[in-house]
């Protein structure tokens, strides 16, 4: 019996990770039908405590989760453990999903003979050492056999840093349409929750960081709160703007409306309780929360970039604004929170846009057909 060609997706991680772990995780089922063992292998620090909530989402997804503690840039055990792990696993097929994984899969290989796999999620997290790392990530890329861009716009930037457009390929990021489907009724979801049934709810996911653009959210919820609308705003998630933003919810007296719910394992009981979903974000790639919050249903406002607008037909599945636009946020959001025949209508074609064009099951399909035409298999 021939054995199985084995997949090793990587990444770094801090805390409980991110959009695209909810993609690699849920990944290792969906491929072991198709003929691939796949292992996932996490850089993080190791007195991070945020690691175990990525254990559990293992766990969940049935995923083969390989803990590699990382100290830091020096931290050369990284490399040790990853090629021990290699050679243990008789890996065929590395696929990095970030800076460091796909700096380290090019030093692996020449001790490891492997086929190079990336996917680029997209350059938006600031601090002062991206620059140099996502540097870093565009001379890796060149050096790759098969660079997977999740929007159109990733595709570009990487062809213009000189990825050829023969190992440059666009596969957009997809959800598990049976997971995310809705079983709550609005009202009944925020009563739950114990919120006011017929008070309207804005929702937003994602890291606490600049790029997110919650400050403009927060003030545009505000600004439809100080014009009489009786609405309340959840963003969900940690991260470093966390101070920042609770002291702007402060300073505007909003703490009673407007709350930052930190990280929670369960989304789904949120999601439901949501009449909008606000993505307010600068910088992008293609959103899982986006994808979410339409397959259950959720109107969503998003800003035009990225990969998003491929998603969001103006009018008819969602409305777009553009980034980092306060008053094209805080119009958009009272557009739709006021016209509750809109909402209903984007519901419908919310949750049908993501079950025709961004089923998980499809997006493995085609991962499959990447990884069979550069090992050769029929």
């Amino acid at each position: 019996m021939s054995r199985m060609p084995v997949v090793l997706d990587t990444r770094v991680v801090n805390g409980s990770g991110g959009g695209p772990d909810k993609t690699i995780l849920n990944s290792p089922r969906y491929l072991s039908a198709d003929g691939y063992r796949m292992i996932c292998a996490y850089m993080h620090p190791p007195w991070d405590a945020g690691f175990e909530q990525l254990r559990h989402k293992a766990r969940l997804f049935q995923a083969p989760l390989v803990s590699v503690p990382d100290r830091g840039p020096w931290d050369w055990q990284v490399i040790g453990q990853l090629l021990a792990l290699c050679r243990r696993e008789r890996v065929q097929i590395w696929h990095g999903h970030d800076y460091k994984s796909n700096a380290v899969g090019l030093l692996l290989a020449r001790f490891w003979p492997m086929r190079l796999v990336t996917t680029v999620h997209g350059w938006v997290h600031q601090t002062r050492r991206t620059p140099l790392y996502y540097l870093i990530d565009r001379v890796c890329l060149r050096r790759y056999e098969l660079v997977i861009c999740v929007s159109d716009d990733l595709r570009a930037r990487c062809l213009a840093s000189g990825v050829p457009a023969d190992r440059c390929v666009l596969l957009e990021n997809a959800i598990d349409i049976k997971e995310y489907s809705r079983k709550t009724a609005l009202r009944k979801a925020k009563q739950k929750l114990g919120l006011p049934p017929n008070r309207l709810l804005i929702g937003a996911v994602g890291r606490l960081s600049a790029e997110k653009g919650f400050d403009i959210l927060i003030r545009a919820a505000d600004r439809l709160l100080r014009h009489g609308m009786d609405l309340g705003l959840i963003i969900v998630g940690e991260g470093d703007e966390k101070l920042r933003l609770q002291t702007l919810i402060q300073e505007l007296g909003r703490c009673e409306r407007i709350h930052l719910l930190g990280y929670r394992p369960d989304m789904m009981p949120l999601y439901e309780a949501m009449d909008v979903y606000a993505l307010s974000s600068i910088r992008e790639g293609l959103p899982n929360v986006v994808l979410e919050a339409m397959a259950l249903e959720v109107p969503v406002v998003a800003t035009r970039v990225a990969g998003v607008p491929r998603l969001i037909r103006e009018g008819e599945n969602g409305l777009l604004v553009e980034p980092g636009s306060l008053d094209d946020l805080t119009g958009a959001l009272a557009r739709l929170l006021g016209d509750d025949v809109l909402r209903r209508a984007m519901q419908a074609a919310g949750r049908r846009t993501v079950a025709t064009g961004y089923s998980f099951a499809s997006r493995m399909h085609k991962m499959r057909t990447l990884y069979d035409s550069l090992l050769g298999r029929n």
